[in-house]
């Protein structure tokens, strides 16, 4: 098990039941990342960030019938029963402090990634989503973990400026969608699409 510590970011996740929302500054965007490359190289651990108290932008809509979650990212060989979840949860103790490290450019698109194959049915190496006790799983082998959180990156290195570039955009964006085909939801009835949005401090 591998928990964040906490820092002062905004990163918070909510299941707004169509799609799942999240919301991260640059601090915020940093601890993804980190934590994505983390997931992507230790296929051993559970990655855990507890964000379920991390404050939503102010101008999100009033009125969204929406649940605060945290989120796991565990790597698919560990085959981790998600509904465990609640009863490890509330065995955790303070744990040990910790510092872990990954290469600065972590992580990158996989150089053995398969454009061609990504969108058939027979190709498994694709992030899945389940929710279980106000959490988010997300579920990968480390190729998926690597590829999605390349597009991460874009949250640290591009998002801070892009409304300065683009004052007539709403917002920056990285969208990651479970499975290789589009669908609303996953076979567990959770949505299928996490959309996360670069909220620069004070919005």
């Amino acid at each position: 098990m591998v928990r964040a510590d906490p820092v002062p970011a905004r990163l918070a996740l909510r299941d707004d039941h169509h799609w799942l929302s999240m919301y991260a500054d640059r601090a915020g965007a940093e601890r993804l990342l980190a934590m994505w490359a983390l997931a992507a190289r230790s296929a051993r651990s559970l990655v855990y960030l507890p964000i379920r108290a991390g404050a939503v932008p102010r101008d999100t809509p009033d009125g969204v019938d929406s649940t605060a979650l945290d989120l796991v990212l565990v790597h698919h060989r560990l085959q981790f029963p998600v509904s465990s979840w609640k009863r490890l949860r509330a065995r955790l103790g303070a744990g040990e402090l910790r510092t872990a490290t990954t290469p600065a450019h972590d992580p990158r698109v996989p150089d053995d990634l398969d454009h061609a194959r990504r969108d058939h049915r027979e190709y498994r190496d694709h992030l899945r989503f389940a929710v279980a006790a106000h959490t988010l799983f997300v579920i990968g082998g480390a190729r998926a973990f690597r590829a999605s959180g390349a597009a991460l990156r874009g949250l640290v290195e591009e998002g801070p400026s892009y409304l300065h570039e683009y004052p007539n955009a709403s917002h920056y964006c990285v969208e990651l969608r479970a499975g290789p085909w589009s669908r609303p939801w996953t076979d567990r009835r959770t949505p299928a699409a996490l959309h996360i949005q670069y909220r620069p401090p004070g919005h």
